[in-house]
């Protein structure tokens, strides 16, 4: 039993990423080596085990959470981080029932703090909160309210923002004005400088969301110089698969579709994912929606080196850290081809 450890109940909201950042700060700044314990109670009785649609969107939050956590951080490893779905055999109605299945876990495994995310509403409904606490509170647990700041319910046209949006956006504009112009006349240096900084200005305030850490942002560009001779070195490879494919008498290809979701979380690195896909030949980005991926494949190899998961963890390195490449590849995560498909098919038609 460690008294650093903590236990936070997750459900998808609004300011469960700050509730992450927020305990993994304090367990970083801990004696010891604390173990932070997300747990998903389910609200619904699941009898399928993993397969069932709330077991598995538990499991994608809590894989979520373990790359935040990582993200945040970086190489300090004095952390243990330990996930977990909770409550499958029980049917969770109302506060007491998910509070038993906290406070039973709790004690399996010594943990007697609970930090809860502000907006920790699994149910959908109001008085959750409070009540939660009080029956967790009654059973000796020490619980605590994540200090974050919660969303208003109807944002402002314009938002608090600091220097580094203010940069972020400055060096952005400035870069894009170049590159039109073509030159690095002193004209063109002058006049684009005064753009950016006016565009900057007027626009710092709504064009950018969240809020900018230069020191992040710094690793990240750091990352991205990694990634481009890495991405440019599997365009090659799969250039000459590709001529070798082309020139064989046989011109051995094997089309298929594959399908997967990818172990990345917001739009960039989505969007990196799939543009690095496309760029490299035998396969080809048919459709994104959120991190499911549909992508073609020309060939057994590309399909072998996408499910191999190569591209996905370099950009998962890029946007989140070293870490963060630990995580299952596609394949292990059970990546479906169209064949797999077919077989499905013809088992549910026998």
């Amino acid at each position: 039993m460690a008294a650093d450890d903590l236990l936070v109940p997750v459900d998808d909201s609004v300011t469960l990423r700050k509730t992450v950042a927020y305990v993994a700060e304090r367990a970083a700044d801990a004696d010891g080596r604390p173990t932070l314990h997300f747990v998903y109670p389910v609200s619904e009785r699941v009898d399928t085990g993993d397969e069932g649609s709330e077991a598995a969107s538990a499991a994608d939050l809590l894989e979520r959470v373990e790359v935040w956590v990582e993200e945040d951080l970086g190489d300090d490893d004095s952390v243990a981080v330990e996930t977990a779905v909770v409550g499958q055999t029980e049917y969770l109605f109302n506060p007491g029932d998910y509070a038993d299945v906290l406070v039973e876990y709790a004690r399996r495994n010594g943990v007697e703090t609970v930090v809860v995310d502000p907006e920790y509403n699994p149910l959908g409904m109001a008085p959750l909160l409070p009540p939660l606490e009080r029956e967790l509170e009654s059973a000796g647990l020490t619980v605590e309210l994540a200090p974050v700041e919660r969303p208003t319910r109807r944002g402002p046209l314009t938002r608090t923002a600091g220097v580094g949006q203010f940069v972020v956006l400055f060096c952005s504009t400035y870069a894009f004005y170049l590159l039109v112009s073509g030159t690095l006349s002193p004209f063109d240096l002058a006049t684009g400088a005064v753009t950016a900084t006016v565009v900057s200005a007027i626009l710092w305030r709504i064009a950018t969301r969240g809020e900018v850490e230069l020191g992040k942002l710094g690793g990240r560009l750091a990352r991205f110089a990694l990634y481009v001779p890495y991405l440019l070195w599997e365009i090659v490879k799969a250039n000459i698969d590709i001529a070798r494919v082309v020139l064989h008498p046989d011109l051995p290809i094997d089309p298929q579709l594959v399908e997967f979701d990818a172990a990345v979380w917001s739009e960039l690195p989505a969007t990196t994912l799939a543009n690095s896909i496309t760029l490299t030949p035998g396969t080809l980005t048919v459709d994104v929606t959120q991190r499911h991926f549909t992508v073609h494949s020309l060939t057994p190899g590309a399909r072998e080196d996408l499910l191999a998961g190569g591209l996905e963890r370099a950009v998962r390195f890029v946007f989140y850290g070293r870490r963060a490449m630990r995580l299952a590849t596609p394949a292990e995560r059970g990546a479906r081809t169209d064949d797999a498909d077919a077989a499905d098919e013809a088992g549910e038609n026998e």
